[in-house]
């Protein structure tokens, strides 16, 4: 018999196992079961594809509706030219053995095919497929991996959790009424799953549950034991959705369960109090402030005033549009903690938008940032920049300030949470752009507080995150949304350019800019990459390869491109990560102060980055670019009080699903429209890795976007379990769920990045 934690090769031996440790990681019983089918082939029923990503491996349920042989066109050979019915649609496949195959893959014949996805104008194709025949004529059938034909008469095995020499498998599964589909490869094919999932499932010793009985019978939960096994094997679609549901709620139970302790563990440490008073740097500031505050500013930061103002550290997460203005919020939030005599960290994920803060909350302080210098205000403090790139002389100074006090505000980037930074009494942390930075990384912070207090911690995110992205990643903060934008401030146009269509249309991007640098504005143009062809460590030409996929623009090719070329008469400047932090600076400060009309740039300027003359911003090979970082992006330009309008450029097929991705950005300016199309686009369990230290390894089961009343209901039974049982040693099930859950050695924050 079998338990969850045995290792694969032992149950299922060396050569089953290896794959699927190679190809998946899944190295143990409970690995290979929790690797959960994405769906399900109902009995006599297709199961197509709409629009599968190219490049995706992928298994279909398909009926042969011709199969021809026809002549290589560049060599000798046939091929066998095949026609797939699925869903309502047509896919092409290619199989290159076709005297092997051609009387096994004939019209009429059902199969399950699995391969890697090609588009071919409006059709995607697969080529030389892996495929099972699903019965025939004489009810036979054969598994067929590309390029090699395996076994050959009845197949027989699967259902009993065996495996012949051929390793053939017993087409009874397929006559189910459920039938599982996995997410597959070449080397380990959705069959093959089926076949060492059954085995496992065979040898297993009955589960023991984790959830208190209680937990289960208010929710109506099957236990886990039958969950583990009907969500692969299922007999009735109640039986499939019981247990899918009760795999989810483990899911969302597991990371709330380590957000509730963390909550718990933050309301047992003690903080500064920093309660607002009538006379200080913070009143004084507002009465300079040459606009006024918006409604959503203001209440957001009587929020922060009262958070700030309590015994408890607080921790709340800011997320507002881009431009909504979050750092004057944050500022007001600062200087009210220097009013009560402590220091303020502000944490940044590059240099350039480190120096960015630091030159913004300078001239928006003035002379409040003076503190030390001859004739400043009695009331000033000192703004420390403290980065990696700093000249020697340039980081003693900045040391000093923070140890000394002397700087109420330091701003850095993660040197500021070096050993060798010191504060004399640092009571509040501002991390901006969350999702670069961890739980480690701001505990590192959290530690340079004086004596067995924790600073206040605000986090500040430009991207919206959707509530139940917040409660299963952020669970632990409390949420301030500021939506509303600054007055004056116009909404952007967004275009999306085929390029390969209509390359009139980019020579039109590249006029657009020199119209409005006519007119007196200036234009971003950003590269995914920043190129020279050089290998860092060799310093030879790198070769691409084909499965890098299409070459694509590079920053340093198109500045010199655009400089001998379209804009050649215009002063045209180059901003990348590789430039030295002073080389970074004068090139930002140029622009800024309007020297340079075309900044040509990649991502460095995703965030931060304040020109309100920027006013057009082209976007090359826009596809390479998430949803969120697009939206982040255009949020640079229609700063001041001129239209913006943001160009994506693409040398995809317009016909193609990140085409259409495209042009849904371009549809709409609303931040949190877009982080759903974001989250709908790309697998939730690596956006709940990369948001959240401490998080689950990754989600199988649980979407953010269907599940709310899971995630709330796990949310409140996290809660309600620490509330009855602080320590847990009631529920060992529940602590050990949380402790699989608290997983940092996975977590990597740059991921997204």
């Amino acid at each position: 018999m079998a338990t969850l934690v045995d290792r694969l090769d032992h149950v299922l031996g060396v050569a089953a196992a290896t794959p699927l440790a190679d190809t998946f990681g899944i190295h143990t019983v409970e690995d290979l079961l929790r690797h959960y089918p994405h769906r399900y082939m109902t009995h006599g029923s297709e199961l197509g594809e709409t629009e599968p990503p190219e490049g995706d491996h992928i298994t279909i349920v398909a009926t042969v509706e011709s199969a021809t042989l026809r002549s290589m066109k560049n060599r000798n050979g046939q091929f066998l030219a095949v026609t797939l019915a699925a869903d309502g649609q047509r896919i092409d496949a290619t199989f290159f053995s076709p005297h092997k195959l051609k009387h096994v893959v004939v019209p009429g014949r059902r199969g399950m095919f699995s391969g890697k996805v090609k588009y071919f104008g409006k059709r995607w194709n697969l080529t030389h497929p892996s495929y099972v025949i699903l019965g025939g004529d004489d009810n036979d059938g054969a598994v067929v991996p590309a390029g090699r034909i395996v076994g050959g008469g009845t197949l027989a095995g699967l259902a009993r959790g065996a495996v012949d020499a051929s390793g053939a498998v017993d087409m009874s599964v397929f006559d189910r009424a459920f039938v599982p589909i996995y997410a597959a490869t070449k080397d380990v094919e959705s069959w093959t799953f089926m076949r060492c999932v059954r085995q496992v499932l065979d040898q297993l010793d009955d589960v023991t549950d984790p959830l208190p009985e209680s937990v289960r019978r208010e929710r109506g939960l099957v236990d886990i034991d039958t969950a583990l096994r009907s969500v692969h094997f299922p007999d009735t679609a109640q039986d499939k959705d019981s247990a899918r549901e009760r795999l989810k709620f483990d899911e969302a139970l597991a990371v709330q369960l380590v957000l509730a302790d963390r909550r718990r563990d933050a309301s047992t440490r003690l903080a500064a109090r920093c309660p607002p008073i009538t006379d200080g740097i913070a009143v004084e500031f507002d009465r300079r402030l040459p606009f006024e505050l918006t409604a959503g500013q203001r209440d957001v930061a009587a929020e922060i005033a009262n958070d700030l103002s309590a015994p408890q550290p607080m921790s709340r997460l800011l997320q507002g549009e881009v431009g909504s203005g979050k750092t004057i919020v944050a500022l007001r939030a600062m200087l009210q903690v220097i009013d009560a005599g402590h220091q303020c960290a502000l944490l940044a994920p590059t240099e350039v938008l480190a120096s960015q803060h630091a030159r913004s909350i300078r001239s928006m302080l003035g002379s409040l940032a003076a503190g030390g210098e001859l004739g400043s205000h009695e009331l000033a403090t000192k703004v420390a920049l403290l980065t990696g790139s700093m000249s020697t002389a340039a980081k003693r100074s900045a040391l000093l300030d923070a140890v000394t006090g002397d700087a109420g505000i330091v701003i850095g980037t993660h040197a500021l949470i070096e050993d060798r930074v010191e504060f004399l009494d640092l009571a509040m942390v501002v991390v901006d752009e969350q999702h670069r930075f961890g739980v480690e990384q701001r505990d590192a912070l959290r530690a340079k507080a004086r004596g067995n207090t924790s600073p206040h911690l605000l986090v500040m995110t430009a991207t919206p995150i959707p509530r139940t992205i917040a409660m299963s990643t952020l669970g632990d903060l409390e949420t301030s949304v500021l939506t509303e934008l600054p007055r004056g401030r116009s909404p952007i146009i967004s275009n999306v350019v085929p390029a390969r269509a209509k390359p009139a249309w980019v020579d039109r991007a590249w006029q657009r800019i020199r119209e409005e640098v006519a007119a007196g504005r200036q234009a971003y143009v950003v590269c995914s990459r920043i190129g020279d062809g050089d290998d860092a460590e060799t310093g030879k030409k790198k070769t691409p390869k084909p499965e890098d996929g299409p070459e694509t623009t590079a920053a340093v090719d198109m500045y010199d491109t655009l400089s001998s070329g379209p804009m050649h008469d215009l002063r045209v400047g180059l901003l990348h990560g590789r430039l030295s932090g002073d080389d970074k600076d004068i090139t930002m400060s140029e622009f800024n102060s309007g020297e340079i009309d075309v900044l040509v740039c990649t991502t460095v300027v995703e965030v931060g980055v304040d020109v309100p003359n920027a006013t057009v911003m082209v976007i090359m090979d826009a596809d390479r670019f998430g949803v969120s970082q697009l939206h982040q992006l255009r949020g640079r330009i229609g700063r001041g009080g001129h239209q913006g309008l943001c160009i994506m450029i693409s040398y995809l097929s317009p016909m193609g699903g990140s085409f259409a991705r495209l042009e849904a950005v371009a549809a709409t300016n609303d931040g949190f429209e877009l982080a759903k199309l974001d989250l709908a686009t790309r697998r939730e369990g690596d956006v709940l890795g990369a948001a959240q230290s401490g998080s689950v390894s990754g989600l199988r089961l649980l979407s953010f976007i269907d599940d709310e009343e899971i995630i709330a209901d796990a949310q409140d039974c996290a809660r309600t379990l620490f509330a009855q049982d602080p320590s847990l040693a009631d529920n060992p099930g529940i602590a050990s769920m949380m402790r699989s859950a608290w997983r940092s050695d996975r977590v990597d924050y740059l991921q997204k990045s």
